[in-house]
């Protein structure tokens, strides 16, 4: 298992770069991990955030689009706005969860 550091804190990351222990996620490794692929997190993204990592807590996986936007209540469109090409992607990846099943 690799390890990245990510604002001075040794965090466990796979191949891909998605950290392995959501456990080590915290609001300034989001905006580490943000900042890694050129987004600057605003309101709209924490909303976005905390619904990946609560639903990722209660369901055992990563959530996908289509479950983000329809439980979220996050319309698909604003998604791809927030998390540009690959938004499930990009939203696992800032929340600290495992990369969603499907996702290339």
């Amino acid at each position: 298992m690799s390890t990245a550091t990510i604002v001075g804190r040794e965090i466990h990351v796979n191949d891909e770069g998605f950290m392995t222990d959501h456990t080590e996620w915290t609001e300034d490794v989001a905006r580490a991990l943000a900042a890694n692929i050129g987004i600057e997190l605003t309101d709209a993204h924490w909303q976005v955030l905390r619904f990946v990592r609560q639903d990722y807590d209660a369901e055992g996986e990563s959530p996908t689009l289509r479950r983000v936007a329809n439980i979220g209540g996050v319309p698909t469109k604003q998604l791809f706005a927030l998390f540009p090409k690959k938004p499930a992607k990009k939203m696992s990846y800032i929340a600290g969860v495992p990369k969603p099943v499907g996702c290339v």
